[in-house]
């Protein structure tokens, strides 16, 4: 289903007024998840240091060299408690590799576990993988904090884990950037270990990403400076954690030199993207991102509203699903196969719905913000309302969109301009916004 569909543009027209402010876009929110709650009560009734020799640097590493934590999957597993330290810590790290031979061959990878900052403001360890260029000098080289797309909920879908088997859907993205002399920082968002629980598309991705980039400049194995220029970049999910994470930079990371923004195929708000998707193929997309509210906010209780089938549907997304069973297992499912009434017809989740929508703050620095307008998975409308929104907040965004090509074809679709994008504001070019 694409937003054209009567019942999408019914819930745009809920959230018709413009972004005006804060308290505009507060109603904005709410009115985008009563349509969806209003949708689904109807059905049921993300080199060495300059100038030092091989030899120094090689006795530094190993003196500095991190704690690699345990072995195998145990590795993901947080320490209970967790140790004490400042969002962007690194926990523990260990080799990996950067992907299939032709990325092994650009650039070192270290698995990383590190603190960062749950929705609920507390410390959380996170995972991920820093992806440093082979060639050049690592010291001067700029950082991509890097968002992946939908990835899965269950443990083994954890993007770090791809990666480092050479199996990462992304790949060639990773691969234009480390060619390009930029080191990638690359979260996994919370919640992949054992008994997974992610938190899908919930605003914490944004701090997952800043903190990953922190992690990459305190890895000492890395070499990168803490004076590096940053850009943070996504698409779907990761379009949506580097975009909340231009927003909440200013406030929770100052210090990053942060250069620009790049957010493709944005879910901005989940009321409006979730209502199109009620019978659609991509359904197992909307349980998911129900699935990520409930992880992050103990209060929603998703299981009050659970029938048999959908305590069966939650232990089969947090065992096996990855983005491919999203796409297959649940196609042309309703909310009514799984539950007894919706969530999004309680106080409890509008509100939380509200919180999760992007575009109360703005971003600092130039954005990069693209979308095809025949998405059949993440609505083309309510990005084009955050794009409006930024721009009405002087926000220097560059708006691209595309015609005819689906949400996961613009993946791949859309690097070449994101490369652009990056390039020149790692050298330094005034952005040239088309507000």
């Amino acid at each position: 289903m694409s937003f054209r569909t009567p019942r999408a543009r019914h819930s745009r027209a809920l959230r018709s007024r413009a972004l005006r402010s804060r308290a505009s876009r507060g109603r904005t929110f709410l009115a985008s998840a009563a349509a969806l709650a209003l949708t689904l009560s109807m059905a049921v009734g993300a080199s060495t240091p300059s100038g030092a020799t091989a030899q120094a640097a090689t006795s530094r590493a190993k003196a500095e060299a991190t704690d690699p934590g345990p072995a195998g999957d145990a590795f993901y597993t947080p320490p209970s408690p967790l140790p004490a330290g400042a969002p962007g810590d690194v926990i523990r790290a260990r080799p990996a590799k950067a992907g299939p031979p032709s990325a092994r061959a650009l650039a070192d990878a270290w698995q990383v576990m590190y603190l960062s900052t749950n929705a609920l403001g507390k410390p959380v360890a996170v995972t991920g993988i820093v992806l440093v260029p082979k060639k050049g000098d690592r010291s001067k080289a700029p950082i991509v904090g890097f968002g992946p797309g939908t990835s899965g909920p269950a443990f083994r879908c954890a993007p770090s884990k791809f990666i480092d088997q050479g199996a990462f859907y992304e790949q060639s993205a990773l691969n234009e950037m480390l060619a390009k002399g930029y080191a990638v920082a690359t979260t996994d968002y919370e919640g992949y270990h054992e008994n997974p629980t992610t938190t899908y598309i919930v605003n914490s991705i944004g701090y997952s990403l800043i903190d990953a980039v922190r992690a990459a400049q305190r890895l000492p194995e890395a070499g990168l400076s803490k004076d590096a220029q940053v850009a943070f970049r996504g698409y779907s999910q990761g379009g949506a954690a580097a975009m909340w994470a231009g927003q909440e930079q200013p406030e929770y990371a100052p210090e990053l030199k942060l250069a620009g923004v790049v957010g493709g195929g944005v879910p901005s708000d989940l009321a409006a993207v979730g209502a199109p998707l009620e019978g659609a193929k991509p359904f197992g997309f909307l349980l998911y991102s129900m699935l990520g509210m409930d992880n992050a906010y103990p209060e929603l209780k998703l299981g009050d509203f659970l029938n048999d089938a959908g305590r069966t549907m939650v232990a089969g997304l947090r065992d096996r699903a990855c983005t491919l069973e999203l796409l297959l297992d649940y196609a042309g499912k309703t909310v009514p196969d799984y539950m007894t009434s919706s969530p999004y017809a309680t106080d409890a989740w509008l509100a939380r719905v509200a919180e999760n929508t992007l575009g109360a703050e703005s971003i600092k620095v130039p954005v990069f913000q693209y979308h095809s307008t025949a998405d059949e998975i993440v609505a083309f409308g309510q990005d084009k309302e955050l794009r409006d929104a930024y721009c009405k907040a002087g926000v220097p965004v560059t708006w691209k969109t595309w015609d005819r090509i689906s949400h996961i074809t613009l993946v791949y679709r859309g690097n070449g301009d994101a490369m652009a994008f990056l390039a020149d504001r790692f050298g330094g070019k005034p952005a040239a916004s088309n507000c």
